[in-house]
């Protein structure tokens, strides 16, 4: 355990679960879009949905999917900041059934692209995502990441580990969801170091993913 699962991030209060760690949830789920979201709504389950207004958990969430961080002072500022972007966005309360207390489902949504992201804040910070479009994920903002959407086929996690490899980048975890055997499918993979844009492109091409992002490592 280290000083950090102690005492708790460097971030804007109150809570290390409820502030620090909805700001993470909703930054990494923004980090889906190739633009800034348009509309958002957020799910709130159990202490999210019961506590988290006392906590400032709904400035947190919105202040992530716009993009802001979780020592950023502006957290509170986040409706007006949604206002000025033209951002609209609603919260609900949601039963997702025996997870986390502190989890939230977060549709987010611009210029035809949309995803659905459900994730928990686990304390200290500490935040997994792990559902993405209905699929089975792995996002923990500890590491820089890839998500690949593809046909689930033999070879394809073998491929995607060997473009990895090829760059000279090691996989920390690889964590692979499907519909069904032959249907639709997702990696996400924690990296040692964010992988390049022509990699990046290559997988793009590839006939077998749909869809292919890079996601940042939150400092």
């Amino acid at each position: 355990m280290g000083i950090l699962d102690m005492i708790g991030p460097v971030m804007v209060g109150p809570s290390s679960s409820h502030t620090a760690g909805a700001v993470r949830i909703a930054w990494l789920a923004r980090q889906l879009l190739e633009k800034p979201p348009r509309q958002v709504k957020f799910g709130l389950h159990g202490s999210f949905a019961k506590t988290g207004k006392g906590h400032g958990t709904q400035l947190a969430l919105l202040a992530g999917v716009l993009g802001l961080t979780p020592d950023d002072e502006r957290i509170k500022e986040a409706p007006e900041i949604a206002r000025q972007s033209g951002l609209q966005y609603a919260f609900e309360e949601v039963e997702l059934g025996d997870v986390h207390p502190n989890t939230v489902r977060i549709w987010l949504s611009s210029e035809g692209e949309n995803h659905v992201v459900t994730g928990s804040s686990i304390g200290g910070g500490l935040v997994r995502i792990w559902k993405i479009d209905g699929l089975d994920a792995y996002l923990s903002g500890e590491a820089p990441a890839l998500l690949v959407r593809h046909e689930d086929k033999p070879g394809v996690i073998a491929r995607v580990a060997a473009v990895v490899a090829d760059e000279g980048i090691n996989i920390a975890r690889i964590v692979s969801g499907r519909e069904k055997r032959g249907g639709d499918a997702l990696m996400s993979l924690e990296l040692d170091r964010e992988l390049s844009q022509e990699a990046l492109s290559y997988l793009l091409h590839l006939s077998y993913v749909n869809w292919a992002r890079t996601l940042k490592k939150l400092s």
